[in-house]
């Protein structure tokens, strides 16, 4: 693959695991045009960190991810070469087809992972095998008309990306990537986000 021009936008909000003080440190390393540390001082939400990360972004694509490593970077060049490929709009990692998969879950959340992406697929029909997952690449300016149309929060807030995708014709191609749960830290998954998520998969089964 030839040179590609980058930038690797941190988004940190207040977290207390160490973020910051590493991206300071890369950024000492490859230098702050490469390596943009661009925190706020407490969690507000997935929605306004997509925008706050965006007006920073000065490349034409957007590629999100989790900087936890449970998305590795080696994908990455897949999902350009898929974008070159088909001129996609939207570039989806999932973790449902081919040899995508995901690791270091137990049974219980594996089951309501697949059942919640399953009673999804009935539901809404997204043209889209992986929808609560966040490892995507985005054309720019798809990726602000779609944060604007978005009301959701949470879990919901990925498949509304997704769906508001399909409703405004906008090109979805995919890349299977494995999944492996953070190494550090806590993934939660208790009885109020499953709720949310089925408040939120009914929102969006009404209004799409």
């Amino acid at each position: 693959m030839t040179a590609i021009n980058y930038e690797i936008i941190i988004i940190d909000d207040g977290s207390p695991d160490g973020t910051r003080e590493v991206a300071e440190q890369l950024a000492k390393i490859y230098g702050p045009d490469k390596i943009l540390l661009r925190p706020r001082e407490r969690k507000l939400g997935l929605g306004t960190a997509y925008i706050h990360g965006i007006k920073h972004a000065t490349g034409n694509y957007v590629i999100i991810m989790d900087a936890d490593l449970s998305h590795h970077p080696k994908f990455i060049p897949e999902f350009i070469r898929k974008q070159k490929e088909g001129n996609f709009d939207i570039v989806s990692g999932t973790r449902y087809k081919g040899n995508g998969g995901v690791y270091g879950w137990d049974l219980k959340r594996k089951i309501i992972s697949r059942g919640a992406n399953f009673i999804t697929q009935i539901l809404l029909r997204p043209g889209a095998s992986d929808l609560t997952g966040s490892f995507r690449l985005y054309r720019k300016e798809v990726l602000q008309k779609l944060i604007e149309k978005c009301v959701s929060k949470g879990y919901v807030f990925q498949m509304e990306m997704i769906v508001r995708a399909r409703q405004m014709n906008y090109t979805i191609g995919e890349v299977p990537i494995s999944f492996v749960d953070r190494v550090y830290g806590e993934s939660k998954l208790g009885g109020n986000e499953i709720v949310s998520f089925l408040k939120g998969l009914l929102t969006l089964f009404a209004t799409t």
